[in-house]
Parts: C-alpha cells; structure tokens; sequence
C-alpha cells in the first residue's frame, strides 16, 4: 500500500484533488498516482445511436458516425493524457519525486478496485465534471466508492488547502474506536489538531470512553480539543464545526450508529452538502 490513487477528470475541483494528493504524498512520503479514467458516456457513443437509425439509414452515415466515433475516443484519450501530464507537472512543482499516472477505458468505481492492492489512499472531488460548477453537488459515485473501496478515502472540497485540524465524531463503538487507532497509526493526521467531539447518547459508559480516547490521542502526541455535545447529532456537528473553524471531518466507516450515520447513512448527501470541508473516511 505505497501508492496514493488521486483521481482526476475535467471537473472543477481538478486542481483541489491533485492539491489534496500530493499533499498527502507528501505527508506520508508516498507515490502519487494520477488515474483518470474514461467512462462509457465520455467515450463513443455512436454505437449506441446505429441501432436507432438502422432502418433504412445510407451506409456512408453510418460510417461517417463510426468515424465520429473513433474520433471522438482519440480526442478523449488525448484530453487524459493532456490532464495526466498536467497534474504530474504540479506534482512535480511541488515537490514530489515519486510520480506515476495512468489512464482507464472504464467507469472510475471500477478503475480504483483494479488498483486498490497498493493504495494507502484514494483522493476524489466530491462530484465529477457533469456538474459543471455547482459546487454544492454531489457526484453519484461517492456512496459507491464509500461502499466499494476498502482503502481510506479522501473526498475533496473546492478550494482545498493543508487542513491545520480536523474534527472526529466520537461515537464510542467498535468502529470509532478503529478510527482512533488508523489516526494515531496512519500518520495522515499527525501533528494536525484533533477536535474530538461526541454527542451524548443513551450508551451509559460513552462518556469514559470518550475520556479514554482522549487520553490515548495525547498520549500518542496529538493535540485535542474536545466536546461533549447534546442535542440534535446533525445540528451539533453543524454547529460546533462552524465555531471551531475545524478545516477536515474524519469518520469511519459504517458503524450502525447514529452519528456514522449522520455522515455516511442515509444523512450522507445532506452532510456533504452541507460541509464544504474534505471529508476522510477511514476503514
């Protein structure tokens, strides 16, 4: 797992992804991977269209379409390795010497699985060049590559910068737990300051473990600020972030509770949406 896996396309937050990357390349002196990929409906798409027509149609428009067709998937395989060579030139700009990409006649869900042996992190915007530059938008593959990935994954905001802190939801279950320790092992996070934040809920020992896990984070160097909230989960989250100027959220992946939920259950497009800050999911 040596690699981080930035995925790249023609969307808005091209540049944020690639600046996500390498930043985490460099973070945990890694090889940054560029992958773009070409999908089905940004490569040929006249061969769908020659049934529809068939009936009658001239030959010579079918082979006029067949040469669109071909056409169009030359100028999509340039348009990648034009990307390609961009984000590894900024790469190398800022610094990073182990560089490779690679481009993929697949859907991106698919291309990231055939990679995903030596990836330590896959970085991807929130949404993909099909939604132009709306910014509050989520593009469709996010759940499935949450679901699918078992690497962490690294969903970028527009204007990403080098967060300084970083907010864990703290739930008190296995999978927090497991969290915790990805944080202080993975190094991703280190010497970043750890807003560690639970809502009270009906589980009669969270607060010690709450206390716990805030002991074991200082012990293993990190500085925390922590919260016992209550209310609302969506509302409190929402809240405490927008007055601790917390710049990343971090949550694991798929706990049954509540707060997983609020971020990655059926919440999971609202919170996105909501947030404008990179989201690190962890496995």
């Amino acid at each position: 797992m040596s690699k981080i896996i930035t995925c790249i396309d023609s969307s808005a937050f091209a540049d944020d992804v690639c600046n996500a990357g390498i930043w985490a390349a460099k973070k945990l002196n890694k090889t940054i991977l560029f992958l773009h990929a070409i999908e089905k409906q940004n490569a040929a798409k006249v061969d769908d269209l020659s049934g529809i027509i068939g009936l009658g149609a001239h030959s010579s428009l079918l082979k006029e379409m067949s040469s669109l067709d071909q056409q169009r998937s030359k100028l999509a395989l340039r348009l990648g390795d034009e990307m390609l060579e961009q984000a590894s030139a900024l790469a190398r700009q800022q610094g990073c010497t182990h560089i490779e990409k690679t481009q993929r006649n697949s859907d991106i869900v698919e291309a990231i699985c055939d990679l995903e042996a030596d990836a330590r992190l896959v970085v991807i915007g929130r949404s993909g060049e099909k939604h132009g530059k709306d910014f509050k938008a989520i593009g469709s593959h996010i759940e499935q590559i949450i679901r699918q990935v078992h690497s962490p994954v690294l969903i970028t905001n527009k204007n990403f910068t080098a967060p300084k802190s970083f907010m864990l939801a703290y739930d008190g279950r296995e999978t927090a737990d497991k969290s915790v320790q990805r944080i202080i092992e993975g190094g991703l996070l280190h010497n970043l300051t750890c807003h560690l934040v639970s809502v009270k809920n009906k589980q009669s020992d969270l607060m010690d473990k709450f206390n716990q896990t805030e002991s074991l984070l200082i012990k293993n160097g990190f500085d925390v600020k922590s919260s016992f909230l209550e209310g609302n989960i969506f509302d409190s989250l929402m809240d405490y972030k927008i007055n601790n100027d917390v710049e990343m959220l971090v949550m694991g992946a798929f706990s049954r509770s509540k707060l997983a939920q609020a971020f990655l259950g059926s919440n999971t497009l609202k919170m996105l949406e909501n947030m404008h800050l990179p989201l690190l999911v962890l496995r």
